[in-house]
Order: C-alpha cells, then sequence, then structure tokens
C-alpha cells in the first residue's frame, strides 16, 4: 500500500501520511467491506480516492508560505457578538408571548405571513400587526434608532429585528 501511495504522491512523507488516513478510514468503514472479495484492492480503492479527494481539495486551496495573504485578513472580535446577542435575548424575553411566537415564525424561521396565520389561528392582518408592533418594541428594547446599522452575528436574528429574509 505504501508503495501505491508513493506512486501517487512522489513523496514519502506524504505517501506516509496518505496510507495512514487510508487505513483509518478503512478501519471505520470496515463494516462497509463485503466478505469474501479482495480486501487488498479494497483497501488501494480506498487510498486512491483518499488521494484524490485531498488533490481535488488542495486545488481549491491557496498556497500562503510566508503569511502575506492571511496577515491582510481581518475578524471583528467574536465578543461584539456575543454582546449584542445577550442584548438581543434579553429583549427578545421581555416581548409577550404572541410577540415571541410571530417574531420566530416570520422572522428566524422564514415562513410567509400567511403560513404563520394558519399556525398561529388567526388572520393574516393579525400577524403582520404583530410582527411591526414586535419589531418596534424589540429595537426600543435594544435602543436601536431606524437608520442605525445592525451588526448580528446570524441572519436569523437579523431577520426578526430588521424583518429582511433569514439566510
Amino acid at each position: 500500500m505504501r508503495a501505491f501511495a508513493q506512486s501517487l504522491t512522489r513523496n514519502s512523507a506524504a505517501a506516509d501520511d496518505l496510507v495512514q488516513d487510508a487505513v483509518v478510514k478503512a478501519w471505520g468503514n470496515f463494516d462497509k467491506f463485503q466478505v469474501g472479495t479482495n480486501m487488498r484492492a479494497w483497501l488501494f480503492t480506498i487510498t486512491r480516492n483518499t488521494f484524490y479527494s485531498q488533490y481535488r481539495k488542495r486545488r481549491r486551496e491557496i498556497e500562503d508560505p510566508d503569511g502575506a495573504l492571511a496577515g491582510q485578513l481581518s475578524e471583528k472580535p467574536a465578543h461584539d457578538g456575543r454582546l449584542v446577542m445577550s442584548d438581543f435575548r434579553t429583549a427578545f424575553d421581555q416581548l409577550s408571548d404572541e410577540q415571541r411566537e410571530v417574531l420566530i415564525l416570520v422572522g428566524a424561521e422564514g415562513f410567509s405571513y400567511e403560513d404563520a396565520a394558519e399556525m398561529c389561528g388567526c388572520a393574516v392582518g393579525t400577524i403582520k400587526s404583530r410582527t411591526n408592533r414586535a419589531r418596534k418594541r424589540l429595537a426600543e428594547l435594544m435602543h436601536l434608532d431606524e437608520d442605525e446599522a445592525l451588526e448580528m452575528t446570524d441572519a436569523a436574528t437579523l431577520a426578526v429585528v430588521k424583518g429582511s429574509t433569514a439566510a
């Protein structure tokens, strides 16, 4: 198996890694091996498929040995998202049951007003009204202005607050 991996990778260290990955995959999927078939061929197939999977993955990756590209990346601090989410939860918990329900259905889950009305057993206009009032109350509780940019960590929360569709 190592010789076969060596012929694929043309690198002894990479061949060793490939054989190890293939053996781990084979061991984890041993229940899928059909008794009476050629185990050697099965292992070589796993080795080959593992090599080509890694090859395809590497083709999509960008080499950055000196870290120049990585140095240009930036990320918003994680604590900002947690703080905003904490404020959101506190405000969300202060809404009435009906308002929370409608925001989850229409905002977070993305149901149409008609579907939400059917689920809640009320008129579509009632759902629209509850949604509008709930969003306004939530914005008040979170001390948000209408034109203020809202940077949330997830699209579902943004959909609940602003009324845009959840991704």
